[in-house]
C-alpha cells in the first residue's frame, strides 16, 4: 500500500543554491520602530522549521490517517505500512546494523530517559558536564560519574579513558556523549570516544540531536551502540523522536511504558492477578497509539536530507558559519564561546556574549528592531555555559533570561543557529544588526517583564 507523496518544489531550491525549502520563509513580523520585515529564524538549535517536503508529505497522507497495528480496515492497514516503512527509512538513514532496533519516542529527552530505564543493575554512567540536560539528567537510578569539560578533543578521549580505567567494581557501563554541542556547535570526537568506551568494556549512546540535522550519522561507521535524536530539530516538528541501536538491554527490561501495544498476551491468573507477556520487538517500548504523523514526518525528513546530499548541505552551512564568525570577529565587544578553539569543526550553532549588554536585552533588540529570532539563556546546558563564562557554578540562573534589567550583567549568552533552510540574507541581516547595536545602541527602550526583556510600550 502506498500514500501519495508531494514532490519538493525545485524552484524554491534553486532560489537558494544548496539550501532546502522550509516553511516560514515568507512570514513577516512587525518592528517596534515601524513597518514589517521578513522573519529571520535563527534558532534552529531549539526547533528547526519544517521542511516544505515534510509538510507536503504529511498533508498528502493526512486524509488516509488511521490507527496503527490494530485495525483491519484499509486506512489502518495503510497507516501500519507507513509506520513500519518509516522505521525502515530511519534505520537506513542511521546505517543501523541488521539486529538493531529503531524505537519511536517523543524526543531526544524521551529517548535517553527510555535508555536510562532499561540499564542493567549496577550500571555506571559516564557523562561530561558539557552535555545538554537531556543527556545529563536522565540517569537518576544509576551510578553517575560526571566528567569535567575538556578543552580539546584529545583531552575528552583521555579523560574518558582514565575514568573508565579507574571504575570499581568492574561491571556494566554506559558513556553518553553529544555529537555536536548545542551551545558551541563544536563536533565531538565520537568515533574515538566509542573506541575508548569499547576498549574498557563500556557501551556508548550518541546524543545526535544537534548532529543529525547537519551531518550524516552512521551507527556502524561511528561504532556507537545507540543513537538518539529529535524530529523537531530535523525539520520534522510533529512531536516524535528516535532511539536506535542494540536490542539486548531493551529486550531484557520491563517496558518503558506499560499498556496496549507493548503486550503480546495478557491473562488472568487463578489467584486473580494478571500475567503479561511483553513483545521483544520495538513495540515493547512503544505502548499506546503511536504518533504516526510524527514518525512519518521524520522519515520524510530523512529522505529529503539524503536526497539533497549532505556534502552540499555541509558545504553551504560552512559558508554561512564563515559569514557569521567573520562578522562577529569584526566586533571587538563580542566574545564567541568555545571549548575546543576557533579552528574546531562545528555545525551552525554559535553562542556569544556582548560586552556591556545583558544577553536578554540584546536578543530582545534583535527581535524587536530587526525581526531576528535568536535564543538567550543557558540553553539547558547550565554547567557548560557557566564553565565557558567562567562564572560561579553556584550562581543563580535559568534556561531563560534571569531577573536582570537591560544593561545589567547576566549569566546568560546569546545563541544564533541555522541550517539547511537559512537564506544568506538572514545571516547578513544578523551580522549587520549585531554591528549596529554594539556601535549605536538600541533604538528603543526595554523593560523586564516576567523575567524577560521586552520592548517598553
Amino acid at each position: 500500500m502506498s500514500v501519495p507523496t508531494a514532490a519538493a518544489d525545485q524552484s524554491l531550491c534553486r532560489e537558494i543554491p544548496g539550501a532546502l525549502p522550509v516553511l516560514g520563509r515568507d512570514v513577516t513580523v512587525p518592528l517596534v520602530t515601524g513597518g514589517e520585515v521578513s522573519y529571520a529564524a535563527l534558532d534552529y538549535a531549539a526547533s528547526a522549521p519544517a521542511l516544505q517536503r515534510v509538510w507536503d508529505d504529511v498533508a498528502a497522507y493526512a486524509p488516509y490517517y488511521g490507527s496503527v497495528h490494530r485495525g483491519a480496515g484499509y486506512l489502518s492497514q495503510l497507516s501500519t505500512d507507513l509506520f513500519e516503512n518509516s522505521r525502515a527509512t530511519v534505520a537506513e538513514f542511521l546505517g543501523c546494523r541488521a539486529d538493531d532496533q529503531v524505537i519511536f519516542t517523543r524526543s531526544t529527552t524521551d529517548s535517553l530517559n527510555l535508555l536510562a530505564a532499561v540499564l542493567p543493575a549496577d550500571c555506571e554512567v559516564f557523562v561530561f558536564e558539557t552535555e545538554h540536560h537531556a543527556s545529563l539528567l536522565p540517569w537518576r537510578d544509576a551510578r553517575v560519574t560526571y566528567l569535567n569539560a575538556p578543552r580539546t578533543p584529545g583531552e575528552a578521549v583521555q579523560t574518558l579513558e582514565r575514568a573508565l580505567a579507574d571504575r570499581d567494581p568492574y561491571g556494566p557501563a554506559l558513556v553518553c556523549v553529544t555529537g555536536a554541542s548545542n551551545v558551541t556547535g563544536e563536533l565531538w570526537p565520537v568515533r574515538e570516544l566509542a573506541a575508548a568506551a569499547h576498549a574498557h568494556g563500556a557501551r556508548i549512546v550518541l546524543d545526535a540531536a544537534q548532529l543529525a540535522p547537519h551531518h550524516p550519522v552512521d551507527i556502524q561507521d561511528l561504532d556507537v551502540d545507540w543513537v538518539a535524536f529529535s524530529g523537531h530539530k530535523l525539520y520534522a516538528p510533529f512531536g516524535s523522536g528516535v532511539l536506535a541501536g542494540r536490542a539486548d538491554w531493551l529486550q531484557g527490561s520491563e517496558p518503558y511504558l506499560a499498556g496496549g501495544g507493548a503486550s503480546r498476551k495478557v491473562a488472568r491468573r487463578a489467584d486473580g492477578g494478571v500475567d503479561v507477556e511483553w513483545h521483544d520487538s520495538a513495540a515493547r517500548h512503544e505502548a499506546g497509539s503511536p504518533n504516526v504523523i510524527g514518525v512519518y514526518s521524520i522519515a520524510s525528513a530523512c529522505k529529503a536530507l539524503t536526497e539533497a546530499g549532505f556534502d552540499s548541505l555541509v558545504a553551504r552551512e560552512q559558508y554561512l558559519i564563515g559569514k557569521v564568525r567573520d562578522g562577529l570577529a569584526a566586533v571587538p565587544e563580542v566574545k564567541v564561546l568555545s571549548l575546543f578553539g576557533d579552528d574546531a569543526p562545528r555545525v551552525g550553532v554559535i553562542s556569544f556574549v556582548v560586552e556591556g549588554w545583558n544577553s536578554s536585552h540584546f536578543a530582545a533588540a534583535l527581535s524587536a528592531e530587526y525581526g531576528i529570532g535568536v535564543r538567550d539563556g543557558l540553553f539547558c546546558a547550565h554547567p557548560l555555559v557557566r564553565t565557558l563564562l567562567g562564572s560561579d557554578p553556584q550562581s543563580q540562573g535559568e534556561c531563560g533570561a534571569p531577573e536582570a534589567a537591560p544593561g545589567e550583567k547576566s549569566l546568560n549568552a546569546i545563541r544564533v543557529s541555522f541550517g539547511a533552510g537559512t537564506p544568506d540574507e538572514h545571516v547578513e541581516r544578523f551580522v549587520r544588526a549585531v554591528t549596529e547595536l554594539v556601535r549605536d545602541g538600541a533604538r528603543w527602550n526595554y523593560r523586564t517583564e516576567d523575567g524577560r526583556c521586552v520592548p517598553a510600550v
